[in-house]
């Protein structure tokens, strides 16, 4: 946060100090309300930049295991160019780097979750998705596991059959280990 700040700053001399350049390339005919001018232009325009640049660059440094299903858009009246042109302010990745099957329940498969929310810290937590029957259910250190691999007492969330979260995870890889009853 602090680096974005400082390009903030250095992005407001920058435009200060070409508006001022240009004031005396033209022998002082521009007005000089053009410096100000300049240097709000020049914040403004890194404000912008780094608010739609963030998502991207997150994404490009994830894993090649963790991929992005769901992006979040946002408008808001005090950032009107946001009507034209959403911000993204929150990302959910599947982290298939710790996936695994379930030996004795093949349909049942347990992946990692990353939410990331623009200037807030990463949040990750576990979810077993049953790809059979298009669910998930977020699990816990106190998730018990019962004889079939299956969370006791766990809040599954319906999900559509072809929600980019569950095809993620279920065809996340043969590479993943073996769940085994808890």
């Amino acid at each position: 946060m602090i680096l974005e700040f400082l390009a903030v700053i250095v992005a407001g001399f920058g435009g200060g100090g070409t508006a001022m350049i240009l004031r005396r390339l033209s022998g002082r005919r521009l007005p000089e309300w053009l410096t100000p001018m300049g240097v709000a232009c020049g914040m403004l325009a890194m404000v912008v930049y780094l608010e739609y640049s963030w998502a991207p660059r997150y994404e490009a440094g994830l894993p090649p295991d963790v991929t992005v299903v769901s992006k979040n858009q946002h408008v808001s009246w005090m950032r009107p160019w946001t009507y034209a042109f959403p911000l993204t302010n929150r990302i959910i990745a599947v982290d298939n780097r710790i996936r695994q099957g379930n030996t004795r329940n093949p349909d049942l498969v347990l992946t990692g979750v990353i939410l990331q929310e623009r200037w807030a810290l990463t949040m990750g937590f576990q979810s077993m998705f049953d790809c059979a029957n298009a669910r998930r259910a977020d699990l816990t250190e106190a998730t018990v596991l019962d004889e079939l691999g299956v969370p006791v007492a766990a809040e599954w969330y319906a999900l559509s059959p072809d929600d980019r979260f569950l095809t993620t995870a279920c065809e996340g890889g043969a590479h993943g280990g073996h769940v085994e009853e808890g």
